[in-house]
């Protein structure tokens, strides 16, 4: 990453050239090797840590003026800390383990001919002014000292994507998409609601999604499934056509074109999450004794629409099976289990609103319970009502 962006950005050419110690961590540029003065004008080392905003795959630009810094604050050869450098305490996660941010800086270059505040030019001179302003004291004091170490950093742990995550470290949240690094996810079946919770989770950072489904996709599908749709897939497997949509975007995508069954326990053995997206109740029932047997904790999903007023109405369902207590809310059937007995002639009405809701719901709750959404109860049994737009949780 660091010699393509280095190919197609003058700026960070000129800081690799130039010999810092540059590293890219969770769509952030690292300068290693700062040397400052601490409070007693001993010898310290930090990093400079500014966000990138991606312009595309291969070019970037500075969003700001400010830096993060891993250190203490630095200090003048007469002990007493650099002024001009606003800012303060904060943390920032990173992949890598031996730097760790600890504070913000804020300066801004001044025009010299009316010394008014201005924009840095790019990264080099924003790299430049900060390196100056930290390093300088400690320069005079450690004349040995080196700012220009052309260390070669080792790259950080490969990200599940395929492209730049800009997402999360423009919204600073790179300490809570770490809670899903070790996720493996199985989808358990893509209709309707399983292909809009595959889509949801291939944006998400787990380690793998697993997707199950035997079925062909049909034109009936392409209305409630999402993303763009091509002639040639209908009649293909809803296994094929999705890894093809979305094997570009991430890595750790298994989809497989067959169904869970009873004895289908090998196809879920490293599984820490699922999601059961069936119709047929008698389906869901083996799936649920795999899922108990294995203590595997799960979301079950599942609507139920009619006509018989005219307007469309009904209920769609969101329920948590932890782990611990999955046999007893089995027990409490707030799920089907069974198949109707007039199920030939019923009417299998959804949506793509719904669909896309009822996912919706299901991956907020399962981002609640790994602590990436703020959550003050403990919800198992989620129903929104159509007609008045109510819900019903408990």
């Amino acid at each position: 990453m660091l010699h393509r962006l280095a190919n197609h950005n003058d700026d960070i050419r000129r800081l690799l050239e130039k010999g810092y110690a540059i590293s890219f961590d969770s769509n952030y540029l690292v300068i290693r090797d700062v040397p400052y003065l601490d409070e007693n004008k001993a010898l310290k080392t930090g990093a400079i840590v500014s966000k990138l905003v991606f312009v595309d795959l291969d070019h970037v630009t500075l969003e700001d003026h400010a830096i993060f810094f891993c250190g203490s604050h630095p200090h003048e050869v007469d002990g007493t800390p650099i002024k001009n450098l606003g800012g303060g305490e904060t943390t920032l996660a990173l992949l890598a383990t031996d730097i760790k941010v600890e504070r913000s800086f804020s300066n801004k270059p001044l025009r010299p001919d009316t010394y008014e505040y201005r924009a840095f030019i790019d990264l080099f001179e924003k790299i430049e002014s900060y390196v100056g302003i930290i390093s300088a004291p400690a320069l005079e004091l450690y004349p040995d000292a080196k700012v220009l170490t052309f260390r070669s950093v080792d790259a950080n742990a490969e990200s599940v994507f395929k492209f730049n995550d800009t997402l999360t470290s423009r919204a600073e949240i790179g300490e809570l998409a770490l809670k899903f690094k070790e996720d493996v996810i199985a989808v358990i079946g893509l209709g309707g609601t399983g292909s809009y919770i595959l889509d949801f989770l291939v944006k998400t950072p787990v380690k793998e999604i697993r997707g199950f489904d035997a079925d062909h996709f049909h034109v009936h599908n392409a209305f409630r499934s999402p993303g763009k749709i091509e002639e040639n897939e209908f009649g293909k497997r809803k296994a094929e056509i999705y890894k093809s949509r979305y094997e570009g975007f991430r890595h750790g995508l298994n989809i497989h074109p067959r169904y869970i069954l009873a004895d289908s326990g090998k196809d879920l053995e490293g599984a820490t999450f699922a999601f059961v997206c069936v119709d047929k109740g008698t389906s869901r029932a083996a799936i649920f004794d795999l899922l108990v047997e294995m203590r595997i904790p799960f979301i079950d999903v599942g609507m139920g629409l009619h006509k018989n007023r005219g307007p469309i109405d009904g209920m769609i369902r969101t329920t948590y099976y932890s782990a611990e207590s999955a046999q007893d809310m089995v027990a409490k059937k707030l799920a089907p289990v069974h198949d109707e007995t007039d199920d030939i002639y019923k009417t299998n009405i959804q949506l793509s609103e719904l669909n896309a809701l009822n996912a919706c719901l299901a991956v907020i709750r399962f981002k609640q319970l790994r602590g990436f959404y703020f959550s003050d109860t403990d919800l198992n049994h989620m129903l929104f009502s159509i007609h008045d737009l109510d819900w019903g949780v408990k």
